[in-house]
């Protein structure tokens, strides 16, 4: 699949993939200097990219494992979501969920993108739902393994 990527700054840098399989493609820091995320607070980091999505996929943000894991650094709202409709600036709103500042680093990679298909689903309201053996049991219904 290929997806038009606009550089909206010249020294925005194309998602790419780190490996051969990899299911995320980075996101690169678009930026003039060092941004430092101080402890428990959060940052918008632009990419410097907007991108051109086909109709059915929309393109999620996630952690970089790495970032999150040994820095505390991953997206403030768990999960980005970028429509196919949407052609302005990717960003990242990065957070600290540490207790040290951190630095992100010009050209820096801050998150992943994955491109996935989705359904858009009709709701229709109904006066009942089918049984099913967990019926309305919510958190922590299924068990404690």
């Amino acid at each position: 699949m290929k997806i038009n990527v606009k550089k909206l700054n010249e020294k925005a840098i194309l998602p790419s993939y780190g490996s051969e399989y990899a299911a995320g493609a980075d996101l690169y820091a678009c930026i003039d200097s060092e941004v430092i995320v101080a402890p428990h607070t959060t940052v918008m980091i632009p990419t410097g990219i907007a991108l051109e999505l086909p109709v059915g996929y929309a393109g999620f943000i996630y952690a970089r494992s790495g970032l999150a894991f040994k820095r505390n650094l991953a997206p403030a709202n768990k999960v980005g979501v970028v429509d196919c409709d949407y052609r302005g600036e990717v960003k990242v709103a990065l957070h600290n969920h540490g207790e040290t500042e951190q630095v992100v680093a010009v050209g820096e990679r801050v998150a992943q993108l994955v491109v996935a298909p989705y359904i858009t689903a009709q709701f229709e309201e109904a006066e009942e739902l089918s049984s099913t053996v967990r019926g309305a049991g919510g958190f922590g219904s299924t068990g404690t393994k």
